[in-house]
């Protein structure tokens, strides 16, 4: 690990300072530390968001949850708010990692860090899920724009994330045995608006809603609706664990499961 100093500061308003001027946002580390470890990331400086406490917490806001960055996976798989509003969002966070990842690691550093097989960035891709940061509100549509990249720019940090509340909605994923991130994971979601359907693990260009599907369940809620919809494996990601067409044959299948859990 390359030497770099650390800040913890104790408000928002210190915090967006040191990011400003070039510190590197820690949140709960599961990504960036194990980087640094194998010297493949070299931030000069660290600025700890843990001391933070208005960065962490859940409450309903009418028709909507608001997560706070700093919120840990766990307390997301704990909560009663969660179980009740969005019980495939608690779900999904109950199943991240092991119990040492979702003590420590946070809602924010995921869908910051837009890992291509964090299963976090398909929830709130597929809830429609609005990224408030310390500058603007974001859209998840706007918001995932390839393999760890968004739309967040220099110094900008999230400070919460709103889901709205769907009809109902699921997270199927199929683990890489080893770490537990998703070889494929797809976050079903019926809302107001229609069927999302949000692919995770299969694109190396990271989180993608899959249209095709999404039309296909709209005009017809069914498995076999699914089941038709050819999955084209050009565009997905090819690896020591799968192929494209394994991939491909995985989003088929756990959105199949997903509808048959919904029905």
């Amino acid at each position: 690990m390359y030497a770099f100093t650390f800040d913890k500061p104790s408000s928002l308003a210190d915090a967006s300072k040191a990011a400003a001027g070039g510190a590197k946002p820690l949140a709960g580390g599961q990504t960036l530390l194990a980087s640094m470890k194998l010297r493949l990331s070299e931030p000069g400086s660290l600025v700890d968001l843990g001391g933070i406490k208005e960065l962490a917490g859940i409450r309903r806001e009418g028709n909507a949850l608001v997560i706070g960055a700093m919120t840990r996976h766990l307390d997301v798989a704990n909560s009663a708010e969660v179980k009740a509003a969005i019980p495939g969002l608690a779900d999904l966070a109950a199943h991240i990692g092991d119990k040492q990842v979702r003590v420590m690691g946070t809602m924010g550093g995921s869908v910051a860090n837009n890992d291509p097989a964090a299963c976090y960035p398909s929830a709130v891709l597929g809830l429609g899920a609005t990224v408030h940061t310390t500058q603007r509100q974001i859209a998840a549509d706007d918001f995932f724009q390839g393999m760890f990249t968004t739309a967040l720019n220099e110094g900008e940090l999230i400070t919460a994330i709103r889901f709205p509340i769907p009809k109902k909605s699921v997270y199927m994923k199929f683990n890489q045995p080893a770490s537990r991130f998703a070889l494929t994971g797809v976050y079903l979601a019926v809302t107001d608006g229609g069927v999302r359907v949000a692919v995770t693990g299969a694109s190396s260009g990271g989180v993608f809603r899959h249209t095709g599907l999404e039309d296909a369940l709209n005009k017809s809620f069914t498995t076999q609706a699914a089941a038709a919809v050819k999955v084209d494996s050009s565009d997905l990601n090819a690896d020591l664990h799968a192929t494209a067409n394994y991939r491909a044959n995985l989003i088929s299948v756990l959105t199949q499961r997903a509808v048959a859990q919904l029905s």
